[in-house]
């Protein structure tokens, strides 16, 4: 799978622009604030349904108008695709997949596969852990539609025990009500630490290789899930059970769930050595990198497709032999990268797209 072309409308600073892109790797090259990064947020934006950059989406229609569009044309293995995403001031934005409207973000998600990696993605490893399990819920729905709405109803559930536990005034009576709601939770959370165990053992082995190969075999990169590890669904929701009992009154203490999905982590290690805490910037940035490279080995072997990297500016603080072994490991994945100089000695084959106040052309 790959994007054909691209058109915006009013869409940050754009006011008007089309660019056909080519299957391999795309460098959209140029100085600062000249609209690079607006426009993978566009790409970004048509795949997850929000932007990576700002949650107020009138942000992103040109300053002075009503109304913006973005328009993306997708090559798949069998068929084309169009997803067209059109952006209101007075009105939510909506959303076709081939001319029809889609009614709900979940059915978006998975259509255009991608894999996003900007200067603050390297917050998946040097931040806490919302940013790690953030990283796990995006790529588990774009493969498994069924868990983005596991996520909804998980945040819905947990919202109502968290409720009972803040407003009860006396614990016996607490002890009395909450099993309803123990029993839901645990039953909605051992699916959604199921699938991300899965997840995890999946993505573990291709990051330690691409990490392997990046490195000269110099780092061993590891990747564990940090909360329950039990292989069977019935196994997990047992032991949530036992723990939301177990810690009923720590909960009633603290007026929230203590224990469940929205606390896991993921371990990251290099030679060992715990990355997320004791790493370099230069180690969580290849790191980031490494697993990025897992999701799209990931991402072909379960959907059949290759999906599309988007790359911002992440490319500058690798020295020039790191640069080349990882552009060696995206070479059969569509590559879309910005950046502010980049030598084709890099990559030969590339496409360079010069980007000039919302303009972009082309270098031949």
């Amino acid at each position: 799978m790959y994007i054909e072309t691209v058109k915006l409308e009013n869409f940050r600073n754009y006011s008007c622009c089309e660019v056909k892109l080519k299957p391999h790797l795309n460098v959209f090259r140029g100085s600062n604030a000249q609209g690079k990064t607006n426009f993978l947020e566009s790409i970004y934006l048509s795949s997850i349904g929000k932007s990576p950059k700002t949650t107020k989406e009138k942000e992103l229609i040109l300053w002075g108008k009503d109304r913006a569009k973005i328009s993306i044309k997708i090559k798949k293995q069998y068929h084309e695709q169009t997803i067209e995403t059109i952006l209101n001031t007075n009105i939510n934005k909506s959303i076709k997949i081939n001319g029809l409207n889609i009614r709900k973000i979940g059915d978006l998600i998975g259509e255009m596969p991608i894999v996003y990696f900007s200067p603050e993605e390297i917050g998946l490893i040097k931040e806490g852990p919302a940013d790690r399990r953030r990283f796990m819920d995006i790529d588990i729905s774009q493969i498994n539609k069924s868990y983005f709405y596991l996520l909804c109803r998980y945040e819905k559930v947990l919202s109502q025990r968290n409720k009972l536990l803040k407003e009860s005034k006396n614990f016996d009576i607490l002890k009395e009500t909450i099993d309803l709601w123990d029993e839901q939770l645990a039953d909605i959370a051992s699916k959604i630490i199921y699938y991300r165990l899965e997840f995890i053992e999946k993505i573990k082995t291709p990051a330690k290789e691409v990490h392997l190969n990046i490195t000269a075999n110099k780092e061993v990169l590891e990747v564990a899930y940090q909360g329950i590890r039990l292989k069977n669904q019935k196994e997990i929701y047992e032991k949530l059970l036992s723990y939301y009992r177990s810690s009923l009154r720590k909960d009633f203490d603290f007026g929230y769930t203590t224990i469940g999905p929205h606390r896991d982590d993921i371990e990251i290690t290099i030679n060992g050595i715990d990355v997320r805490n004791f790493g370099s910037q230069g180690q969580q940035r290849l790191a980031t990198l490494s697993l990025k490279v897992a999701e799209l080995v990931l991402f072909e072997k379960v959907l059949g497709e290759k999906p599309i990297l988007l790359l911002d500016d992440v490319l500058s603080e690798l020295d020039v032999k790191r640069c080349k072994n990882f552009l060696n490991e995206i070479k059969d994945y569509q590559t879309i990268l910005t950046t502010t100089k980049f030598s084709r000695n890099l990559d030969e084959e590339s496409a360079i797209f010069n980007v000039k106040n919302a303009i972009i052309e082309e270098k031949v």
